[in-house]
């Protein structure tokens, strides 16, 4: 009697039985279809290693496969087994991500060595690559990504801190190197950025520019947010985005948190109305204690990759045309310069950004100009709101009395 060819038909005709079962495949010796008491199907192949044991193993589910499909995999088993081989090929590794990559490095090189810049290096690591990098295959971060990087903090933070962060990336890239076979590190000569001849950055918003920023930052929830308080507070990204909601008393005063090797901050600041509007919109977070929280318990850090969002918001908002490049640190400086405009004391203004007053004033001088600096804020955002919805038929911002 010829034997009959296994067809899907077939084995979806196969009934359960009291015990599992298994039915060969006439077409492929090694190939099998077992058939479970509750009815279950599923392909499997069999064959003798080397060594002579038996190795079984399961292809899938005969719902999932075509029998011409699973006879194909089987087929390919069998072959592998037969070789001494894992009967399927391995499924290739994850990518490693850069924050696997830098945690090792931390590990095996910074902590091993007992380096005495372990915590600036933890530091820099974690506040200013890892948000941008940490989810990051490894490898595909290229020439164009560090020198995106760089440019943020450089103009966040200054050319120093840039080439603080291009040390740490350095380190990491150059010790992974010298454990790959097949790894260039995209460093390049002439990366640093404290050149001399390097111009300081002046940028500042315009209104036109801050009509679109602000009013796509409305519509842009927890970022949008800290964009708009750091403008209306004229304070660094990063003290808006580890604002507490402890740090805020029911009055409106932010008492701005400081580290010991902090130049300055604004102290205590009596807030504007708008800006504790935005601040009370929030949502808290379960026992997250930042207003504007991030994973876990932690503060929002996500900004480049937030930043790269908002622009295309704001360039389709424009038309298509991508405003001229700015940072979120032009709002700090956009904020002082609209202070000027709204007639505030460049020493009030000072003040409010948390500049150190220089030689005696600051010895001897210790009024805490409370009542000025919150003139001063009401006056910013009285001028923001005139820029960003003028009354009806004027298109000429005037302040008719200066802030105290």
């Amino acid at each position: 009697m010829p034997r009959k060819t296994l067809t899907d038909r077939m084995v979806a005709a196969l009934k359960p039985e009291e015990k599992r079962y298994t039915v060969p495949d006439p077409d492929l010796a090694g190939h099998m279809v077992r058939i479970t008491p509750k009815g279950a199907k599923t392909y499997a192949a069999v064959a003798r290693d080397p060594a002579g044991r038996q190795v079984w193993a399961t292809i899938g589910s005969a719902d999932v496969y075509k029998i011409a499909d699973a006879r194909e995999a089987a087929r390919e088993a069998i072959k592998r087994i037969k070789a001494g081989e894992s009967a399927f090929e391995e499924p290739p590794a994850p990518p490693e991500t850069f924050g696997v990559i830098a945690e090792d490095w931390l590990k095996r090189h910074v902590k091993k060595r007992g380096l005495r810049s372990q915590g600036e290096v933890e530091r820099v690591l974690r506040r200013d690559v890892m948000p941008a990098w940490q989810d990051r295959d490894f490898i595909s971060i290229r020439r164009r990504d560090v020198t995106e990087l760089l440019d943020d903090i450089e103009d966040e933070s200054g050319p120093s801190a840039a080439d603080h962060v291009l040390a740490v990336v350095r380190g990491i890239m150059n010790w992974y190197a010298s454990r790959s076979d097949d790894y260039l590190p995209p460093i390049a000569k002439g990366m640093r950025r404290t050149d001399p001849k390097n111009r300081k950055r002046a940028r500042i918003l315009d209104d036109e520019e801050l009509v679109l920023v602000w009013k796509t930052a409305e519509a842009n929830g927890k970022f949008g947010s800290i964009l708009r308080l750091a403008l209306l507070t004229a304070q660094r990204r990063d003290k808006v985005a580890t604002l507490k909601w402890a740090d805020v008393a029911l009055d409106g005063e932010w008492s701005i948190a400081a580290d010991d090797r902090e130049k300055g901050t604004g102290g205590a600041l009596l807030l504007p109305e708008a800006a504790v509007d935005i601040i009370r919109a929030q949502e808290r977070v379960g026992g997250n204690p930042y207003v504007f929280p991030g994973r876990g318990d932690g503060h929002f850090a996500g900004f480049s990759p937030c930043k790269r969002r908002f622009n295309e918001k704001v360039a389709k908002a424009n038309g298509g045309e991508q405003l001229e490049r700015w940072t979120i640190h032009d709002l700090r400086r956009t904020a002082r310069s609209l202070m000027a405009r709204a007639g505030v004391r460049p020493d009030i203004a000072e003040r409010v950004m948390g500049h150190v007053q220089e030689g005696i004033v600051e010895v001897y001088d210790r009024h805490s100009y409370r009542d000025e600096k919150a003139a001063a804020l009401k006056a910013l955002a009285a001028l923001v709101e005139t820029i960003v919805n003028p009354p009806a038929g004027e298109n000429v911002v005037q302040m008719q009395q200066a802030a105290e």
